[in-house]
């Protein structure tokens, strides 16, 4: 764990065997470490700073999504072809729902009624209805498996609008991105203007570069940033035409990227070049980059976005960039983060000033 204020390491937890997927709760100040050796998703106070629950999932979790009532998780387990859904209230597994082969990414919509899965062995997506998690209700927490698409191999990463309407899928075995329009809901007013909107159906397939790994889509949903870590470039998708804007170089096999919230900056990790590069989204141009440790992979802004971490694979530690100052961005320092970090997610404490 480490601490931003005074930008140090603060602790090391102990949690499951080979922590991978990490998510934190929109609501309660809680953090959840899917464990994939260990079959276990760990629960973290992230006001105290100890694991204070261990719920038991299927075999190998590697990714985690909450909703945003703070009340449910879903976790998918690449071993056991299921996804299973988490009462966080109660610490334990309370469904379980079949998948594609090695589901990995998965997310759900901002209007809480869908679960799209990434599956990576059949190189398909999952489509579930969600029963959205009410306060005081006893919704089902079953999911219904709604529509299933393949032709999407090496399915790598999922990214939904922020309307809800419409799901892009990085096909990292196929060098595409998939488009998917999402179900709306029967009394939505898209449907009446569109009865066709009432059930899911794939759009189209989009070329991008080589080995598309990671979708960074922009606050506004306007377009999504694709990164090709085999032709080390960036493409840029037009969400509203399902069309690709173009394909810029960015730096040498580029695994995941990060847009500013003024919608201006995409931000990508260069694992190849131990480096964040810099792209001016507005100018349509690479600005410059920031040397990073060696290795960098997962990227999380600071709750103000004054800071970008970069946790370096290959160094075992974090790059902690400051995104503003005289001379544009800059490595401020690196903290010590332990063996081979995968994973990063800032918590702002609720409650605490």
């Amino acid at each position: 764990m480490l601490d931003l204020v005074y930008l140090r390491q603060d602790r090391t937890l102990q949690v499951g065997v080979d922590p991978t997927g990490l998510t934190a709760n929109p609501v309660r100040n809680e953090v959840y470490v899917a464990n994939t050796q260990s079959n276990t998703v760990s629960i973290i106070d992230a006001d105290a700073n100890r694991v204070v629950a261990t719920v038991g999932v299927h075999r190998s979790p590697g990714f985690i999504a909450v909703d945003e009532s703070g009340h449910r998780a879903y976790v998918t387990n690449s071993g056991s072809n299921t996804v299973s859904v988490l009462d966080l209230d109660r610490r334990r597994e309370v469904a379980v729902a079949g998948t594609g082969e090695q589901p990995g990414a998965l997310r759900l919509s901002p209007d809480g009624r869908s679960l799209v899965v990434a599956n990576r062995g059949s190189g398909s997506i999952s489509i579930f209805k969600v029963s959205p998690h009410e306060d005081g209700s006893s919704s089902d927490p079953a999911l219904k498996l709604r529509a299933a698409f393949s032709g999407c191999p090496g399915a790598a990463d999922v990214a939904i609008l922020p309307d809800s309407s419409k799901a892009f899928v990085a096909c990292s075995g196929g060098d595409e991105v998939m488009a998917v329009s999402l179900a709306m809901a029967p009394d939505s007013w898209a449907v009446k203007q569109n009865s066709s909107l009432i059930t899911d159906h794939l759009l189209t397939f989009l070329d991008v570069g080589k080995t598309p790994l990671h979708l960074a889509m922009k606050p506004d949903g306007g377009e999504i940033f694709v990164s090709n870590f085999g032709s080390d470039s960036v493409s840029e998708i037009s969400t509203w035409t399902n069309e690709v804007s173009g394909t810029y170089t960015i730096g040498s096999r580029p695994v995941r990227g990060v847009v500013s919230r003024d919608n201006g900056t995409l931000w990508v990790s260069n694992s190849g070049a131990d480096s964040v590069g810099i792209y001016s989204i507005d100018d349509g141009r690479l600005v410059g980059s920031v040397h990073t440790g060696s290795g960098p992979d997962a990227l999380a802004f600071s709750a103000d976005e004054h800071l970008l971490l970069a946790a370096d694979v290959h160094s075992g530690d974090v790059a902690v960039i400051r995104t503003e100052g005289k001379v544009g961005p800059t490595l401020f320092t690196i903290l010590p983060a332990g063996g081979s970090p995968n994973a990063i997610v800032v918590k702002a404490i609720r409650g605490k000033k």
